[in-house]
C-alpha cells in the first residue's frame, strides 16, 4: 500500500498542505527533541552534501562565539558525501553519544552541541526511504522535501539555514532543481512554524582545497584563524550571517557580517571550536596546534601536463578518488582512514605551467592509489582559452 502511495504520489504530485501533513506525519514518528529549556533562538543548518564540505566545523562554533545557539544533529559520511562526525572523530577522544540533558546543558553553556542521528529520529522516514529506492520513486520534490524536513524539524531548532547545493558533487545536479527543492523545503518549514532561510551554492569543484576528514579540519581551523580559501570563507559568512539575522542577534546581513568577521579576527570563534572539542571528550591542544594531527605516510604531486587555465574538476570524481584512497564508506559499516585525500593548489579557472601541481594527494595504501589516480586524472580538465572562475553563492530564498 505505501508502494503504490509512494508512485501515486510521483504522477499526482502533491500540495502544500498534504506534503506538510507527511512531513509532520514522519517527524512525530519517533523522538522529537524538546529544547524549550533553552533560552533565545535555537539555530540549525543543513546542507544537501557534497565534497569537501566541512562548514558545520567552522560555521557553528562561529556563529555561536557571537551569541547563537546551535543545537546540532550531524550524521557520518556515505559515498563520496563526507559526514561532519566522521570529519569531527579527527580530534582524539572526540563523541557524540550525549544524553538529551548533556546536549541541552552543552548549549546553554558554550553555544553548540552536537549528537548523531539516532535510530528514532523519524524512523517513518528511513522505511518510506527504503520503499522509494526500490520503487523508482526517490526523485520526486515532495518526497525529498518531506525526508529532510522531518528530521529538521524532529531536531527542535527555531530557526533553520538549508544550504542547498547544485552541481556534478550535488544530489541535485541541475540549478532549476536545486531552486524547486530549496523553496519546496522553505514552505514546510514556514508552514511548520520555523524561520526558515536558503541559499543555493556551488558544487560543480570542491569546496575549499581540502578533501579528507583530518585535511577538511585543518583547512577549517585555518578558516577560523582567518585564513580560510576564499570560495569557502564567504559560504561561512553568507550562512553564518543567516544564521545571527534569524537569531535577531544584528539588524542586517552587513551588521551580521560583521560580528561574524571580528570573531575571527578577535580569536573568539577558535577558542569556541576549542571548548566545543572539549565539551565532547575531543583534545583541544589540537585546535591550536594542528600539525599534531595524524597525517598519511605516503604523498604523491599530481601536476598538469600542459600549459592552460583550470576548466573543471569534476566533484563527484574527486570524491570518489578520496573514496578509493580510503577516506569513505561503500557501506555503513565500513571503517575510514581519517588521514587520506587530497588538497588542491587550483581551482576552476586558475592559470596553470606544464609540470605545476594541480594537488598534493594523501595516501597509505599503494594499492589503493594506483586505483585512485586514473580516476583524479579522468577528473581535472585543462583548457587552452581562459575560464570564467565559479561563483558560490548562486541564489538566496528566504
Amino acid at each position: 500500500q505505501m508502494s503504490a502511495m509512494m508512485m501515486a504520489v510521483c504522477f499526482q504530485n502533491m500540495t502544500q498542505k498534504e506534503t506538510l501533513a507527511l512531513t509532520l506525519a514522519m517527524r512525530d514518528s519517533g523522538d522529537v527533541l524538546d529544547l524549550s529549556g533553552i533560552s533565545g533562538v535555537k539555530t540549525d543548518k543543513h546542507s544537501t552534501g557534497g565534497v569537501g564540505d566541512k562548514t558545520s566545523i567552522v560555521l557553528t562554533p562561529l556563529v555561536a562565539s557571537v551569541g547563537c545557539k546551535v543545537a546540532k544533529m550531524s550524521g557520518r559520511g556515505l559515498g563520496h558525501t563526507g559526514g561532519t562526525i566522521d570529519k569531527l572523530e579527527s580530534f582524539p577522544g572526540f563523541q557524540t553519544s550525549l544524553t538529551t540533558e548533556e546536549f541541552i546543558k552543552q548549549i546553554e553553556d558554550i553555544g553548540i552541541a552536537l549528537i548523531g542521528q539516532t535510530k528514532d529520529l523519524a524512523p517513518a522516514d528511513k522505511k518510506l526511504y527504503a520503499l522509494r529506492d526500490v520503487t523508482a520513486t526517490v526523485d520526486q520534490l515532495s518526497l525529498i522535501s518531506s525526508s529532510i524536513m522531518s528530521k529538521k524539524l524532529a531536531s527542535g531548532a527555531d530557526a533553520i539555514v538549508l544550504d542547498v547545493k547544485c552541481g556534478s558533487g550535488a544530489f541535485m545536479k541541475d540549478y532549476d532543481a536545486a531552486v524547486a527543492l530549496a523553496k519546496e523545503m522553505v514552505k514546510i518549514g514556514k508552514n511548520a512554524g520555523r524561520k526558515m532561510s536558503a541559499l543555493i551554492t556551488d558544487m560543480d569543484q570542491p569546496l575549499g582545497y581540502a578533501v579528507g576528514n583530518t585535511l577538511e579540519v585543518m583547512e577549517a581551523i585555518d578558516t577560523l584563524n582567518g585564513h580560510g580559501p576564499a570560495d569557502f570563507t564567504e559560504l561561512v559568512m553568507a550562512l553564518g550571517s543567516r544564521m545571527v539575522l534569524l537569531s535577531g542577534l544584528a539588524k542586517d546581513e552587513e551588521s551580521a557580517e560583521s560580528l561574524l568577521k571580528e570573531a575571527i579576527r578577535s580569536g573568539k570563534a577558535l577558542d569556541r571550536l576549542a571548548a566545543f572539542v572539549a565539551a565532547q571528550g575531543g583534545n583541544p591542544d589540537y585546535v591550536y596546534h594542528p600539525e599534531r594531527f595524524e597525517t598519511s605516510t605516503h604523498t604523491y604531486d599530481f601536476c598538469a601536463e600542459n600549459d592552460g587555465f583550470i576548466s573543471s574538476i569534476r566533484c563527484d570524481s574527486i570524491g570518489n578518488v578520496s573514496l578509493l584512497l580510503g577516506g569513505g564508506r561503500r557501506v555503513k559499516t565500513d571503517s575510514i582512514d581519517l588521514s587520506v585525500g587530497l588538497v588542491f593548489d587550483k581551482k576552476v579557472g586558475d592559470p596553470i605551467k606544464a609540470g605545476e601541481r594541480i594537488a598534493k594527494v594523501f595516501y597509505n595504501d599503494h594499492k589503493k592509489f594506483t586505483e585512485a589516480l586514473p580516476v583524479l586524472k579522468e577528473a581535472v580538465t585543462i583548457s587552452s582559452e581562459p575560464v570564467q572562475k565559479n561563483k558560490i553563492v548562486l541564489a538566496r530564498f528566504d
